[in-house]
């Protein structure tokens, strides 16, 4: 991007922009690119994590669908780019959620003629406030799929559960959670990788495979259960980097 929209601060390395970056997307600016890459220096395999993580949501999609969900909301949505949820489920109403301001005016500019689809701009550190908003473009009263890919590392200790909490509250049996969530892969990398976060507009918490876990408190977990992202029902289970270890993910039915 070559100007920022009012009230963003370029010079401030955004979490949504470094995922761009690492997607190969071009809606970033150079504070994010330089960001993302002192993190690539720590991390090497971090963009095919993303790639990773945006082929375990399409799988994830396909697989809430087939379970008849025909609701979806897309929390931490991120900048648009290939794959999008709407593109995957047409047939499901969809909610894209972000705080971010770029983020939300690019989605409303991409999504503008959908008519089942919506972009909201929420904090989902703030879920009151966010099912508020919610309210009117979700039937609570019928299945939904709560997707929370690459989101709950930047909610920091107790209140990352809270807000899955509060979630689970208003779904109905047969909803869904969709999580991944990135874990301490290469420690002594970790420490200055949370320091870079730290100076971006989200900070990194990192949980162990049990702390994940805890999130599907209320959930019956679908086959093979939390696992790597290459590893959850992959289309080919013989594509490279399928060991590779870069965090956890899982699907969850509300019970």
């Amino acid at each position: 991007m070559d100007s920022a929209p009012e009230g963003v601060d370029p010079n401030v390395p955004n979490v949504a922009r470094m995922y761009d970056y690492y997607l190969d997307g071009k809606d970033n600016f150079a504070a994010d690119r330089a960001a993302a890459e002192q993190i690539l220096k720590n991390f090497p395999d971090t963009k095919v994590g993303a790639r990773a993580n945006r082929a375990f949501l399409r799988r994830a999609v396909r697989y809430v669908v087939d379970q008849g969900v025909r609701q979806i909301v897309d929390l931490g949505a991120g900048l648009p780019t290939q794959g999008n949820t709407h593109e995957i489920a047409p047939e499901a109403r969809v909610v894209y959620v972000d705080y971010d301001s770029v983020v939300c005016v690019h989605g409303r500019a991409l999504l503008a003629r959908k008519d089942n689809v919506d972009f909201l701009q929420a904090d989902v550190r703030e879920p009151d406030a966010l099912l508020d908003k919610l309210g009117g473009l979700v039937d609570f009263e019928q299945p939904v799929a709560f997707l929370a890919l690459a989101i709950l590392h930047f909610i920091p200790d107790e209140s990352a559960y809270d807000v899955v909490a509060k979630l689970r509250k208003v779904s109905v049996p047969g909803s869904h959670l969709v999580i991944s969530h990135a874990v301490d892969s290469t420690p002594d990398a970790t420490p200055q990788a949370l320091e870079i976060y730290k100076k971006a507009t989200a900070s990194l918490n990192l949980r162990t495979r049990e702390e994940i876990l805890r999130f599907f408190e209320g959930y019956e977990l679908a086959e093979p259960g939390l696992t790597y992202p290459n590893g959850w029902r992959p289309d080919d289970p013989t594509a490279p980097g399928n060991g590779i270890k870069f965090g956890y993910v899982g699907v969850g039915r509300k019970l």
